[in-house]
């Protein structure tokens, strides 16, 4: 089984960085609590505080898929819908 590694990452409009982080701050616990969540590690630009990068580590894919398809995700999109300015996901496999 090969570790699957998520680089998330979440601009939010100036205007809603606080709205935006707190919402954030609520997934961390009920995400680590899942099976598969090896580690879900949320981190903040120092020079641009909209700038939100979550570097999570999960067992399988099918796991990190089960995540995304919990229900407290799908409320965290509602919450934020009108505050997130852009954001990517990069799938990553560790190689060395």
């Amino acid at each position: 089984m090969t570790k699957l590694t998520i680089l998330a990452n979440i601009i939010a409009k100036d205007n809603k960085v606080d709205l935006v982080k707190s919402e954030l701050l609520k997934l961390i616990d009920l995400t680590r609590a899942e099976e598969g969540c090896l580690d879900y590690n949320l981190h903040q630009d120092t020079e641009n505080p909209a700038h939100f990068m979550f570097y999570e580590n999960w067992q399988s894919r099918e796991l990190w898929q089960h995540h995304m398809n919990a229900d407290y995700m799908a409320a965290y999109g509602v919450a934020v819908d009108e505050a997130v300015e852009s954001w990517t996901l990069n799938e990553m496999t560790h190689i060395a």
